[in-house]
């Protein structure tokens, strides 16, 4: 992909042109940093070139909720956060500043304000007045109607959001924010995704990705069901929104057709400014890298993963594809307080109720498609703290030195044996949890969605409390199922997921998403880092873009480690690497304390092939140009190989570092079919599946009632 930037080559030091002009190879270690913006924190990581994390840190950040749903963050906040994360990991690591060779943001899909005029924040209400809250967080919820009247319009742009677009998505923020804002101040705002925020902060450059403006903003890429600009004009003046289309859409970050700068993951944006450097403890030799979604960053930092155990669907794929093509399909769940399900695919498939499939997020012409649960570790933490034993279970955790769900886990051990069940699972046989606290984004794509319990008591203790943690478990274990089937139904071959974030730890957790999907799931390298490492790989490629890296680096492994095929299955797991929740960890030191990193670490011992061969296919035969003349046909076909020739690079690119720095994965294998455990389970999908269709039917039932009242009154007073 051809990579532009705001900047003037002429305005680089002599030491950034000679690192783009003069690719060379490189024979000592280089370093890269990754950057990750949740939802309540910021983190930054140090990842060296064999992919060992060398230091970790982490500073919470606050959000801001004035009224119910409508939940706010500050841009400045964040940028001083990251700046003290990425300041303490460099101190920790032991490395210089300027070994570090690129830099890789990821946040989440939040929209960030600012004023045209002098790149300052702008306040984003409910107190218009305090212009340090400009971020409107992904989980806010002001803009039903706004969203309502999006939807209604049926805009092409609808049909690659899984048919509806979401109020957690970024238009209907924008459309809320032009019908709420003092007067005039609309038109003096520009529009960014917190990630594209964050690498315009890093360089100065408008540039914005594919990640965040296709997959959350609308934005449908040049040539898909006929797209010229990217961005529509008649939607958005159909949306009341003139000023997003002035000046070929100056607030959005313009148009790739029209001279605006868009970029796949891990495309070079820039070098950092020199005051960004300053700030982040950097150099400006330092090359920023295209940002992405959190949950993106999470599917580039696991499902590279070499297995402990052989999966012949993955081997099969090995063998038979070439590049990124071969992670097609692999299902990365992203796990928080939200899990998003992400899979890539080579042709378009559209799955109702799932976002996409969306182009060149990744890599020119291939598609991403993503799930979600708006409700899974905030599920959890839902359920253990509103039960009435909540406080005996932190008190026995804490005596035990356990975590609330290691103790929980135990406890369910315990009943099993004092009750003489038949397994941990049939515990729970009798209880009905549906667990849609906060809607559901996949695959009803429903909103109004709520919980539901069936075969509750009143029993108050905490056995009560460890069996319905178990079913509130089992229930996201069931939804992610259905969300499976609903994408395999629709053309996805999943052959196994990638778990990442805390819930990896969970192993009863782990063990009911094998079982209910039938799937392997694999456990990552870095549990807790999985996301902050995607995001530095994004800077590991901008940097390699410019340095070529030709062979595989020289390293020996810690002492004391032996490559991943040689770990012993019956030994206990060591893929627990620290937690991030600290201010700051030092893995350097770890290693050195141990003889060697606290879980496997697997070489890229062999040198990845080339795939100038690689097909990239016919993928847009299947799309919308409108009529052509010959001219204009032989240009686009001129255009569209010049693209499938920068895809292959780019996408060589990506792929060679997803492969070099990824390393091992533990798996966690389904039981036979006929395990009595997945008998049962497969009854109570059959259950699960009823009570989401139930409560739907009920409601409308209600709601026809209640309409009914409502046009009889109507009519009384008409008549009155």
């Amino acid at each position: 992909m051809v990579v532009t930037s705001s900047r003037s080559r002429s305005s680089l030091t002599l030491n950034q042109l000679q690192l783009l002009q003069n690719p060379q190879s490189i024979d000592t270690s280089l370093f890269y940093v990754g950057v990750d913006v949740g939802t309540g924190s910021a983190r930054a990581a140090v990842v060296d070139n064999t992919g060992s994390i060398l230091a970790l840190a982490e500073r919470p950040i606050a959000r801001q909720e004035l009224k119910p749903n409508y939940i706010t963050q500050s841009t400045t906040e964040i940028w001083n956060a990251i700046c003290y994360c990425v300041k303490s990991t460099i101190r920790d690591a032991g490395i210089e500043p300027n070994q570090v060779m690129g830099i890789g943001f990821d946040a989440t899909c939040s929209l960030a304000v600012l004023y045209e005029k002098d790149d300052q924040p702008m306040g984003v209400g409910p107190n218009f007045s305090n212009n340090d809250q400009n971020i409107i967080l992904w989980m806010d919820h002001r803009a039903v109607e706004e969203t309502n009247e999006i939807n209604a319009t049926g805009d092409k742009c609808l049909k690659y959001v899984g048919g509806t677009m979401s109020i957690e998505m970024e238009l209907p923020k924008m459309k809320w924010l032009k019908n709420n804002l003092p007067e005039g101040q609309f038109k003096e705002a520009k529009f960014y995704d917190l990630a594209d925020f964050l690498t315009h902060k890093a360089t100065g450059s408008e540039a914005r990705s594919y990640c965040s403006t296709v997959c959350k903003m609308g934005f449908v890429p040049p040539g898909v069901e006929g797209s010229t600009d990217g961005w529509s004009k008649e939607f958005l003046e159909q949306l009341d929104l003139p000023e997003l289309v002035e000046d070929n859409y100056r607030r959005l970050g313009g148009s790739p057709s029209l001279g605006g700068t868009w970029l796949s993951a891990g495309d070079v944006v820039g070098p950092l400014s020199k005051k960004a450097a300053e700030e982040l403890g950097l150099s400006t030799s330092c090359l920023v890298g295209s940002g992405v979604i959190d949950a993106y960053a999470g599917w580039i930092g696991t499902v590279a993963a070499h297995t402990d155990i052989e999966i012949p669907a993955l081997v099969h794929q090995d063998k038979n594809s070439i590049g990124m093509a071969k992670t097609a399909g692999r299902l990365a769940a992203v796990a928080g307080t939200s899990t998003c399900h992400i899979a890539l695919s080579e042709k378009p498939i559209f799955v109702e109720g799932v976002w996409g499939p969306y182009r060149d997020v990744m890599e020119p012409g291939l598609w991403l498609a993503e799930g979600g649960q708006s409700c899974t570790g905030a599920l959890l933490a839902h359920v253990l703290n509103t039960h009435p034993a909540y406080s005996e279970l932190a008190r026995l955790a804490d005596a035990s030195n356990v975590s609330k769900f290691d103790y929980l886990n135990a406890r369910l051990e315990s009943l099993k044996a004092e009750r003489s069940a038949r397994s941990v699972v049939s515990l729970a046989k009798h209880l009905f949890f549906y667990g849609d606290f906060h809607g559901n984004r996949s695959p009803i794509a429903d909103p109004r969605m709520k919980a539901a319990i069936v075969g509750q008591s009143m029993d108050t203790s905490i056995d009560d409390l460890a069996i319905t943690y178990l079913a509130a478990c089992e229930f996201i274990a069931q939804q992610t199922r259905q969300i499976v089937e609903k994408m395999c139904a629709s053309g996805h071959d999943i052959p196994a997921i990638f778990m990442s974030g805390g819930q990896c730890r969970n192993g009863l957790l782990m063990r009911l998403l094998a079982d209910c999907t039938g799937l392997p799931i694999i456990i990552p390298r870095y549990i807790d880092a999985a996301v902050v490492f995607g995001a530095a790989l994004l800077g590991a490629v901008a940097a390699q873009s410019a340095t070529k890296v030709k062979r595989k680096p020289s390293f020996k492994l810690p002492l004391g480690l032996k490559p991943l095929n040689e770990v012993k299955r019956d030994m206990a797991s060591p893929y627990t690497a620290p937690s991030a929740t600290a201010s700051n960890i030092n893995m350097a030191a770890i290693a050195s304390a141990t003889g060697g990193f606290p879980f496997p670490i697997t070489p890229a011992i062999d040198e990845v092939k080339s795939t100038d061969e690689d097909d990239s296919g016919d993928e847009e035969a299947t799309l919308s140009f409108g009529a052509k003349t010959k001219a204009h046909e032989e240009v686009d076909q001129k255009i569209k190989n010049t693209r499938l020739e920068q895809s292959k690079k780019h996408g060589e690119q990506l792929w060679e570092v997803m492969v070099k720095l990824t390393g091992g994965g533990k798996v966690v294998e389904p039981h036979d079919k006929n395990y009595p455990d997945r008998k049962l389970l497969d009854a109570k999908y059959t259950i699960f599946l009823e009570q989401a269709e139930t409560q739907r039917k009920y409601r409308q039932l209600v709601d026809d009632v209640e309409d009914e009242i409502l046009q009889e009154q109507s009519a009384q007073l008409r008549e009155e």
